[in-house]
């Protein structure tokens, strides 16, 4: 055979094209397949779809919902926060008026004790300096008397005459006194 002939014979069966027994065959056998395969396996995996589609919605869901809940939660603890800072702010501040009443308490009371203290310091001055004058009257009209009576040569017992002199001895020595201030 020539090698055209042979190259003739070749384009005259294409190796692309199969024979039409083999592509009826190939054709019975494929629907045959498919026919079982949707039949028996694609409800199944029609089943299975289903149920993963489900529990995915279902995740979805869940998820959602708690996703709702922790955000009520995260507002509800914001809330709960807020309210515990105003409180602490509204006890510091009620705290810190009763600190200041307790020093302005304790600064009237202390002013008050010095006050007293004060007064009584000015009344015992008063009474010592009272007792000292009477004392001084008495040892200065007892020393005026005896000099007097020296002076004049005779006794000055009389206990009346001699405090009406030493008084008003005194007295006029109190009056020059503030006169020179």
């Amino acid at each position: 055979m020539s090698p055209l002939v042979q190259l003739a014979a070749e384009e005259a069966e294409n190796p692309l094209i199969p024979p039409i027994p083999e592509l009826v065959i190939g054709l019975i056998a494929f629907v045959i397949v498919f026919g079982f395969l949707a039949k028996k396996l694609l409800p199944n995996i029609n089943k299975v779809l289903d149920e993963r589609r489900e529990a995915i919605e279902g995740g979805i869901e869940k998820a959602e919902a708690a996703q709702t809940e922790a955000q009520s939660v995260l507002e509800q603890y914001k809330a709960q926060l807020a309210e515990a800072r105003h409180e602490a702010a509204r006890l510091r501040q009620e705290a810190q008026e009763q600190g200041a009443t307790l020093i302005a308490e304790m600064r009237a009371e202390g002013q008050r004790q010095r006050e007293e203290i004060v007064a009584a310091g000015h009344s015992q001055i008063e009474a010592d300096r009272k007792a000292a004058a009477s004392a001084l009257r008495q040892d200065v009209g007892k020393l005026a008397t005896e000099l007097a009576g020296k002076l004049v040569g005779e006794s000055l017992e009389d206990h009346a005459r001699q405090s009406r002199v030493i008084d008003r001895f005194l007295d006029e020595l109190e009056e020059k006194a503030e006169a020179s201030r």
